[in-house]
């Protein structure tokens, strides 16, 4: 089996997603962020394990980069306590983060895993029901 190298890797998947994203409609767009949080996250996991810890700090500020964002993206006016509660959840997310990225503490990585993988079924049903 033939393996890219890093660089080819990440450009080959920075290439993808720009073609996910210019063809998405908001909904599908939090999808394509959320895929892409999730495999960040899964990356810090083994970057954490394998003691890289450099790049677990890469991993773990784009994950919470994608937090900002999202969190950023949010109608606060006129999206009432639903708006409010993600809010809640992407700022607790990014304080967990910061934690795991001193404590290399995988139990609350596990936790924002969960969590957003939760959400991330919630959006795929929003999504869906748009369709």
């Amino acid at each position: 089996m033939t393996y890219l190298p890093n660089d080819s890797y990440d450009s080959y998947r920075s290439v993808d997603l720009e073609a996910r994203a210019a063809s998405a409609s908001p909904y599908e767009l939090v999808l394509v962020l959320m895929d892409g949080l999730l495999d960040e996250l899964a990356r810090a996991r083994g970057h954490i394990e394998h003691k890289r810890y450099q790049q677990k700090g890469a991993s773990l500020e784009k994950c919470m980069n994608i937090l900002n964002g999202l969190n950023g993206a949010l109608d606060e006016e006129n999206g009432g306590e639903v708006v409010q509660g993600l809010a809640r959840l992407y700022e607790y997310c990014i304080y967990r983060l910061s934690d795991v990225s001193v404590t290399l503490s995988l139990d609350g990585l596990d936790e924002v895993v969960n969590l957003l993988g939760t959400l991330r079924e919630g959006w795929e049903g929003v999504s869906a029901a748009r369709k």
